[in-house]
């Protein structure tokens, strides 16, 4: 993720933001997978907890995200519900399942948050929306998640394809994973491209095209008992050849690592 706004945001704001990013890794983390399944047809069940993280930026010259944050989440029968992302639960059939999914994606910069960017006009954060659909198999699960911007930032569409295997070994759980993240030529534009009012003598104009990216990741969990557990992602994410010829870029991927503690009501 970027390192942007949060260095220029109100305290107000910064403490929303926080709490929205945050929350997100109980939706990413073994622990909310594997209750996932269950907790549809349970009780309304609360999460509370803390996360530690660090994330490299694409950017040229921006500092990495690093967080210590709170994690908030809530799901019953009907919607869930974890910081960034609200999913509403569609009817199942079997191993299928179909959710409405709204997300608030911490994406873009300032011109403030590296030389390179200087003189850039911002790109903000913004919500997406769209549908989720996964499919639960004794190999693993794959899932598609499809979202279009509804604030209209960059008016693009986003389409996440994954596929990943929980392996037990007592209390620990590890789930290695495969995803591919297409962007379209609107998303790539506005957030990795350069107009031409913005183009310099070291910063060409740049009109960015659709591309795919490809991520790797391990999460584990480990159950402390039946309510606490810890957990740890590892992810790296090799960018599309649209996003690597951005002059804003310098890097060929970006990657990150989660851990933190939750305690389940």
């Amino acid at each position: 993720m970027p390192n942007h706004p949060n260095q220029h945001a109100s305290p107000s704001a910064l403490s929303f933001r926080a709490a929205l990013i945050c929350a997100a890794a109980l939706v990413m983390t073994p622990a909310t997978w594997a209750q996932q399944r269950p907790a549809e047809n349970a009780a309304s069940s609360w999460s509370l907890g803390v996360l530690a993280s660090t994330e490299t930026s694409p950017y040229q010259g921006a500092d990495d995200n690093r967080r210590l944050l709170p994690l908030v989440a809530f799901e019953n029968q009907y919607v869930r519900w974890a910081g960034p992302v609200l999913d509403l639960k569609l009817p199942s059939s079997g191993a299928l399942s179909f959710t409405l999914r709204a997300r608030y994606e911490d994406a873009g910069y300032e011109a403030s948050d590296s030389a390179t960017l200087a003189g850039m006009a911002e790109r903000k954060s913004s919500i997406w929306l769209g549908a989720r659909a996964s499919w639960q198999h004794t190999l693993g699960q794959l899932s598609a998640e499809w979202l279009a911007d509804a604030a209209s930032h960059s008016g693009g569409q986003q389409v996440r394809l994954v596929a990943e295997k929980p392996l037990s070994y007592g209390r620990l759980v590890l789930a290695p994973r495969v995803a591919l993240v297409w962007q379209d030529s609107d998303y790539v534009d506005y957030y990795f491209g350069v107009r031409s009012g913005e183009a310099t003598a070291g910063r060409a104009a740049y009109a960015g095209k659709a591309t795919t990216n490809t991520e790797l990741g391990l999460r584990a969990i480990y159950g402390l008992d039946a309510q606490q557990s810890v957990f740890m992602d590892l992810h790296v994410t090799a960018l599309g050849s649209a996003i690597k010829n951005s002059p804003l870029v310098d890097r060929s991927s970006v990657a990150g690592v989660r851990v933190g503690y939750a305690y389940r009501f």
